[in-house]
């Protein structure tokens, strides 16, 4: 199976030097939101911290944020995954009890 063709973008994260990726052109749309949520949960903090913290420390900031809630869902998807193991066992125990139950 061929490997996808890959193109060339630019992300601009802040007021930092743009950073050139190589990407499928299917994953554009991830990368391009992921950049408009950076941006703009910068763009604001840069405004209710400008006279507190410099654009590195914003951008720390908002790195820490994302990584926050990276972690967040990580964890909530371990649960779910844990629920439907554990829901699925009782399932099949059901299945095999009713299949078993010869009314």
């Amino acid at each position: 199976m061929a490997e996808p063709t890959k193109h060339n973008i630019n992300i601009k994260i802040a007021d930092l030097t743009p950073i050139p990726l190589q990407i499928t052109l299917d994953n554009e749309k991830t990368y391009r939101d992921a950049e408009a949520l950076v941006n703009g949960l910068w763009l604001k903090w840069m405004q209710t911290f400008k006279d507190q913290c410099t654009s590195k420390e914003v951008m720390a900031r908002v790195a820490f944020q994302f990584a926050r809630l990276y972690v967040e869902s990580r964890n909530a998807n371990v649960k779910v995954e844990e629920f439907l193991t554990s829901f699925e066992k009782e399932l099949d125990e059901l299945v095999i009890n009713i299949t078993a139950d010869p009314k």
